[in-house]
């Protein structure tokens, strides 16, 4: 069976430290959409990790790690990511591998990212501009490049053809962006993407699932940014809910066991787009740096706000989540009381679902409001040692959601993850 591990809402839940902590049961960890924009943040040795396209399991010496077909794939990230991680894991690249009909990020994806993001002006969806979105035009376009073109004697030539469509693009943008300096950066990485496993992932996986091999499927962003569901336009250019797995890594509903969907104790969002339960006051202030609030990869600062449980139910829906996780409740050690979106007020009614529309509509949320707890989450080593008033908040959770608690998250460390039986 291949299980899932996704975010529930805005991005930046904190999966990386849970795939790095389920690695332990799992033979193959796939990556299985999303592109570098990813910011999947480790603690290994006392040493913070970045992980942008290459699945978690890589510190775990006895897992293969596969960069899916529905991953976007920018080389040079790729290689610098690979040549961080070798002093470390010396071994990474002989567990790594890439599928085939992965697409390719090209210099000109990039520009023309950074150059229509600039023309939105006030409409800004907060790209981070590495030609994610671009790149997954021309993939539904018909357009882009694959990986496994970079094994064709062609190549260059069918580079060429598309870098002079994107270069026709920019010519209408009055943002010039100076792209032909990454030309030379991007052909090296090619050469470098050549020497690593590029598989046809699909019967390569399917090959290890008959063989009884335990394959859990990572996503990345989150639930709330799925393409379809999201909350649209401000939304990222792939499925992030579990549906994205079969078309992201080549494999049957039939194979999807267990899905693991990660939220945190409260939320975030990075970039423009609706955000009902955001506190812009002294509480979102003081979210955003005890949480230590800023994008792993971007280094932006995140917008904070009380827990969404309309939005959180939403994304448990779509995806069929079986397991929760919930990260970052030390966070809120210290704050008293503590909040939870319930219901909306949606243009003057109150509803429990998600509005077709965020944008369009006035929300004001209904809250639950719970006691803070007198003992630091952050301090303890099992669920229950955990403060009773703090358990009572978690069974309202657990109710509200209709699916149970798997695992509480109370602090960065690898090994600060309480489990609940």
């Amino acid at each position: 069976m291949i299980d899932v591990l996704l975010g529930l809402q805005w991005g930046d839940e904190g999966k990386g430290k849970i795939v790095d902590h389920l690695a332990l049961q799992y033979d193959i960890i796939a990556r299985f959409q999303g592109g570098p924009n990813a910011g999947h943040t480790l603690y290994v040795d006392g040493k913070k990790v970045v992980l942008r396209t290459i699945p978690s399991g890589v510190f775990h010496s006895h897992c293969l790690n596969l960069i899916g077909n529905g991953v976007v794939i920018d080389p040079v990230s790729l290689q610098q990511e690979i040549e961080q991680l070798i002093p470390l894991r010396p071994d990474v690249v002989s567990r790594l591998f890439v599928a085939h009909r992965a697409h390719l990020i090209l210099p000109t994806h990039r520009a023309l990212d950074a150059a229509s993001e600039a023309a939105k002006g006030v409409d800004k969806i907060g790209s981070t501009l590495k030609g994610i979105g671009p790149a997954y035009m021309d993939k539904t376009g018909r357009n882009g490049l694959r990986v496994g073109d970079i094994l064709s004697k062609d190549f260059r030539a069918k580079y060429d053809k598309l870098a002079q469509k994107h270069i026709q693009m920019l010519g209408q943008y009055t943002h010039k962006i100076e792209w032909e300096q990454w030309e030379q950066p991007f052909f090296e990485a090619c050469d470098y993407l050549r020497s690593l496993q590029i598989v046809n992932s699909e019967y390569w996986l399917d090959g290890h699932l008959n063989d009884g091999k335990r394959v859990l499927a990572e996503g990345a962003q989150g639930s709330m940014l799925d393409i379809d569901y999201g909350t649209y336009p401000f939304v990222t250019s792939s499925n992030t809910i579990a549906a994205g797995v079969c078309n992201g890594l080549g494999v049957a509903p039939s194979r999807v066991g267990e899905v693991y969907g990660i939220t945190k104790a409260y939320c975030t969002r990075v970039g423009g787009g609706p955000f009902p339960t955001e506190l812009d006051d002294e509480t979102g202030e003081e979210l955003r740096r005890v949480g230590n609030e800023f994008g792993a990869v971007t280094g932006r600062s995140r917008r904070c706000g009380w827990i969404d449980l309309v939005a959180l139910r939403y994304a448990v829906m779509l995806s069929g989540v079986t397991k929760l996780i919930i990260t970052k409740t030390d966070v809120l050690d210290s704050f008293n009381p503590i909040k939870a979106a319930v219901a909306y007020i949606a243009d003057g009614k109150e509803t429990k679902e998600l509005p077709y529309d965020l944008c369009d509509v006035e929300i004001v949320p209904v809250y639950e409001t719970f006691a803070g707890w007198d003992k630091p989450i952050s301090a303890c080593t099992t669920y229950e040692e955990t403060p009773q008033v703090f358990r009572d908040y978690c069974r309202f959770v657990e109710n509200y959601l209709g699916t149970k608690i798997a695992y509480i998250s109370n602090g960065t460390g690898r090994d600060q993850l309480l489990h609940i039986s």
